[in-house]
C-alpha cells in the first residue's frame, strides 16, 4: 500500500482522532501514591487512563489485557513475532502558570493544550488510531502488533518492569515519545540523592537560621518554584533589600514577606524537561545561591555552600569532576530536580544525571562518591537505566526511515537524545516521533500543547510504519 493511502484514510477520521485525544487528555493521570489502592496502585487518575484505553481497545475489537493495574496491552493480528508500540499514560504534575485548564484539552490556534498533549497521551492516541486504521484496512499481517501501555514512565518504570516479568518481549518496536525522524540512541539515566551529613551542630550565634527550604517535585523536571523560611533576628529589611537586588541582577521573579516573625523568600523559575536543564530556570538553585551569601547557621551554611559550589549554574558536572562528551549522545547533564532542607534533618538534593553511551558509569560513580565524602555528603541511588542504541543498518531503522521519507519528503536523519523512552525496554527499539523537526519541545512545561496538524500527520506515519513492520 502506498503512503498516500494512509494519509487519505487518516484524514477521513480526523475529527475522531481529535475527540479521543481530548477525552484521554482530560484524565488527570499524575502519580498519586498517597491515595493508592489495591486496584489503583499508582493512584486513581492513572488507573482511569489505563481503563479508558483498554475499554476503547475492547470496543474497537482488539484483544486487551490489564497487567496488575500497572500496565496493559492492546493487540491485533497473529504470528510468532510481535511488533511493539510502547506508550505511557502517566504525566508529570502540571505545575503553575497555565493560560487554561491543564486538563481541559482546550483547542486554540490549531493546537490542543493540556498536560500530556505531546508527552505522551497525544502520541499514544495517534498510534492507537493508526493501529485501528491498519486493522480496518483488512491487510494481512505476518506478525502481531501490540500497543503496550505503561503508567509509570515519568517516575520509576514499575509498569514495564512488571509487564515484562509476565509478558513476552516484542522482537522489535518503537515508542512514539520523543522526536522525528528516528532516535536510535538514548543516554543512561541515573537518579540519586545527595544527602547532607547531619552530625554538624547548629550554630546558635548565627544571625540567620534557615528553618526550611523546598523546591521541586520530580527528579526529571527543572523546578519552577522555590521557597525558604528564615528566622532572621530583626534583619528582615536588610535581607529583603539584598534579595530584591539578587532577583533584579538575575532577571528573576520572586517575593519576600514576613509572617509571624518568619521571613519567607520565594523564587519563580521556568520548568523544563530534566534531559536539558539549560532549557529551564532552576528556581531552587538560584534561591540556594542567595542563601549561601547570607550569614546563616552552620548546618545550612555547609549545605547551601555545597549546592552553590558544585551545582549552581553547572549542568555539565564540571565542578564535580565528572563532565563527559561523546559524538553519539553529546554531553553528560545534571538536573537538580528537588532541593529540600530543614533545620533538624539537614539538606537533600534530588539529582537526575544523564550520561553518554560511552561513559563508564562505575568509574564516574566512584569519582562522585569521593567528592561527596570530602564535602561531608553521601549518595543514595534511586534508579539507574543503562544507555541504549540500535544498529543504524537494522531492519527496524531502515523500514522506519523509508516510511518517514515517503510520508514527509524529508531525509530520515538518525538522532540521539538525553531523554529516556520506553524504546530502551526493547533490544531492538527506537523512539519515533511525535515532535517534528523545527517544532518547540514543550514537554513538562506550562501550556504544553500539540499541533493538531502534527497529530494527524503522525497518525498516518504510524499507520504506514505498523503496516511495513508487520506485513
Amino acid at each position: 500500500m502506498k503512503y498516500t493511502y494512509w494519509q487519505q484514510e487518516t484524514e477521513k477520521i480526523k475529527d475522531t482522532i481529535i475527540q479521543k485525544t481530548q477525552e484521554l487528555l482530560r484524565i488527570k493521570s499524575v502519580l498519586d501514591e498517597e491515595n493508592a489502592t489495591a486496584d489503583a496502585p499508582l493512584g486513581k487518575g492513572i488507573k482511569e487512563a489505563l481503563d479508558y484505553m483498554l475499554e476503547l481497545g475492547k470496543s474497537d475489537g482488539f484483544t486487551v489485557k490489564n497487567v496488575e493495574n500497572l500496565a496493559g496491552h492492546i493487540e491485533m493480528g497473529s504470528g510468532k513475532e510481535i511488533v511493539g508500540i510502547l506508550c505511557h499514560l502517566d504525566v508529570v504534575p502540571e505545575g503553575d502558570g497555565w493560560s487554561s485548564d491543564p486538563y481541559g484539552a482546550e483547542i486554540r490556534d490549531g493546537k490542543i493544550f493540556a498536560r500530556g498533549a505531546i508527552d505522551d497521551k497525544g502520541p499514544t492516541m495517534a498510534a492507537y488510531m493508526a493501529m485501528k486504521l491498519v486493522k480496518e484496512s483488512g491487510v494481512k499481517l505476518s506478525k502481531r502488533v501490540r500497543m503496550i501501555l505503561g503508567t509509570d514512565e515519568e517516575s520509576n518504570w514499575r509498569c514495564v518492569d512488571t509487564y515484562f516479568q509476565k509478558e513476552e518481549m516484542p522482537s522489535l518496536g518503537f515508542a512514539p515519545d520523543a522526536d522525528f525522524p528516528i532516535i536510535y540512541a538514548e543516554k543512561g539515566i541515573w537518579d540519586f540523592y545527595i544527602i547532607q551529613n547531619t552530625e554538624i551542630n547548629k550554630n546558635e550565634s548565627a544571625d540567620i537560621i534557615v528553618q526550611s527550604f523546598s523546591s521541586g517535585r520530580r527528579f526529571n523536571m527543572v523546578p519552577d518554584f522555590a521557597k525558604a523560611e528564615l528566622e532572621t533576628k530583626d534583619q528582615e529589611c536588610t535581607i529583603t533589600q539584598a534579595f530584591e537586588g539578587f532577583l533584579q541582577q538575575h532577571s528573576l521573579k520572586g517575593r519576600a514577606y514576613v509572617d509571624r516573625g518568619t521571613l519567607t523568600l520565594e523564587v519563580e523559575g521556568v520548568s523544563a524537561h530534566g534531559m536539558e536543564p539549560n532549557n529551564g530556570i532552576n528556581a531552587g538553585l538560584f534561591l540556594s545561591a542567595f542563601i549561601a551569601s547570607l550569614n546563616v547557621n552552620e548546618k545550612a551554611k555547609q549545605f547551601f555552600a555545597f549546592v552553590q559550589k558544585f551545582l549552581y549554574q553547572d549542568s555539565r558536572g564540571k565542578s564535580l569532576g565528572i563532565s563527559y562528551h561523546d559524538d553519539i549522545t553529546g554531553d553528560l547533564t545534571i538536573n537538580v530536580g528537588t532541593l529540600h532542607y530543614n533545620d533538624k534533618d539537614g539538606g537533600k538534593v534530588g539529582v537526575n544525571l544523564r550520561y553518554p553511551v560511552t561513559f563508564e558509569w562505575e568509574n564516574g560513580k566512584a569519582k562522585l562518591e569521593e567528592v561527596l565524602k570530602n564535602e561531608k555528603m553521601k549518595m543514595e541511588t534511586i534508579s539507574h537505566s543503562k544507555p541504549h542504541h540500535v544498529d543504524r543498518n537494522s531492519f527496524l531503522i531502515k523500514t522506519l526511515s523509508k516510511v518517514y521519507e515517503e510520508q514527509t519528503g524529508e531525509k530520515a536523519k538518525l538522532i540521539s537524545i538525553g531523554g529516556g523512552t520506553y524504546a530502551r525496554s526493547l533490544e531492538a527499539g527506537v523512539a519515533f516521533g511525535p515532535l517534528f523537526p523545527g517544532r518547540e519541545d514543550v514537554a513538562h512545561q506550562k501550556d504544553e500543547y500539540m499541533y493538531i496538524e502534527d497529530l494527524i500527520k503522525a497518525t498516518a506515519i504510524y499507520a504506514q510504519a505498523i503496516y511495513e513492520l508487520a506485513k
